[in-house]
Order: structure tokens, then C-alpha cells, then sequence
């Protein structure tokens, strides 16, 4: 598991060595005299928030990812603790001794804290949707909005 995650690190690195690269690699944009359109600090400025835009969209599509697999992990362990709750409620009704009865406070109190976990994962998760949503709104409103309005 380890392995797959420095992979997934080198990846994130090497995709954010290439965008930074591709920036540099920007030809320098020849002034013509004309207008606002033309000013090379603007152009660069450009080409730097794409980059910049498109290292961080990647990223966040990652831990985005990351995030729902942690929310399904969290609602399979959480079942499984609802199981095996089950089944340590009915070896209680079989037999109440004082040892069953402190794991059953133990697992109760594992429970809970699950359940908590995973209440705040899913708010991460939909912070997260609220934030790639609000991106995808920018993304789109600068991609209709011509140059020469604002």
C-alpha cells in the first residue's frame, strides 16, 4: 500500500514538474503596440494561473478520490462493528459476565467514535464537492467572459 502511494506522490510530482515546465516553455509573446492583449506580464500571468490551476485541479481530483475511498472504507467498518455489536449483544443475553460486559463498553465506545469519524469525513467530502464545484463555476465564467470586459 505504501508503495502505491509514493508511486501516486512521484506521479503528482512529475505531472506538477511538467505543468511548471510548460510554463517556462511559453514562448515569450512579441509586443505589437497595440492594446492590453499584448502585455507580456499579462500573458505570463496567464500562462502561470493555468498552470497553476491545472497542478491544484489535479491534486484536489486526488485527494478527492482518496477521500471516497476513506468514506467507503468508514461505512464498511462501520457495519462491521454494527455485526459484530449484534453478536456481542447476543453472547450477553447468553451469558453476562463482568469481562464480556467490558469489551461490549470497549467496542460501544469504538462504535461511537466510528460513527464520528465518519460524520466528519462525509462533511470533508462535501466541503470538497463545494470547492471543485465553485472551481468549475471560475473555470467557466473565465472561459465565456472575453478578455478585453473586465
Amino acid at each position: 500500500m505504501e508503495s502505491s502511494s509514493g508511486s501516486n506522490h512521484r506521479d503528482l510530482a512529475e505531472e506538477s514538474e511538467r505543468s511548471m515546465a510548460a510554463v517556462h516553455d511559453q514562448p515569450e509573446p512579441c509586443t505589437t503596440g497595440g492594446g492590453d492583449d499584448d502585455d507580456p506580464l499579462e500573458r505570463s500571468s496567464e500562462v502561470l494561473a493555468k498552470g497553476l490551476s491545472s497542478m491544484l485541479s489535479s491534486v484536489i481530483k486526488d485527494f478527492d478520490f482518496r477521500a471516497r475511498e476513506t468514506l467507503g472504507s468508514q461505512d464498511q467498518l462501520s457495519s462491521a462493528i454494527d455485526r459484530l455489536t449484534r453478536e456481542l449483544d447476543q453472547l450477553l443475553e447468553d451469558a453476562p459476565l463482568p469481562f464480556i460486559m467490558q469489551h461490549a463498553a470497549k467496542i460501544s465506545s469504538i462504535r461511537k467514535r466510528v460513527s464520528s469519524l465518519n460524520l466528519l469525513l462525509k462533511s470533508i467530502q462535501g466541503r470538497i464537492d463545494n470547492i471543485d464545484r465553485i472551481m468549475s463555476i471560475g473555470t467557466t465564467h473565465e472561459k465565456t467572459t472575453p478578455e478585453g470586459s473586465e
